[in-house]
């Protein structure tokens, strides 16, 4: 079972370098990547224009179970938020910036970027 979450890992690994190197080439400046709170795990924090960016990154090999956009419901989201808060309060600018939560989806070969997805 170890070996299995250990493989898992790093496919997901794999995936989120594909996704910051897909926003890099949009324009992105990846600030963070696998940033971990008590609330739970950002896949990649970015800079885009004005915009403090947190991205959730999710990859399928197929569609069987579902869109990997699918995947982002509710409690996700909440989570995502959570650890946003968190990662604020340990690093945020001290003035107001604009903050926005995209999500990268990935199945097989295409990538599909939403920005401002929750």
């Amino acid at each position: 079972m170890k070996r299995i979450l250990e493989q898992s890992r790093k496919k997901g690994a794999a995936y989120e370098r594909l996704a910051a190197a897909f926003l890099q080439k949009k324009g992105y400046e990846i600030l963070k990547r696998n940033y971990y709170s008590p609330q739970g795990e950002i896949d990649l924090i970015a800079r885009d224009g004005e915009y403090l960016v947190f991205v959730e990154v999710k990859y399928r090999a197929d569609s069987r179970y579902g869109h990997p956009l699918e995947t982002v419901d509710t409690r996700k989201q909440r989570r995502i938020k959570g650890a946003a808060r968190w990662y604020l309060r340990e690093n945020g600018p001290k003035e107001e910036t604009a903050c926005r939560f995209d999500v990268v989806g990935m199945l097989k070969d295409e990538i599909i970027h939403v920005e401002n997805a929750f």
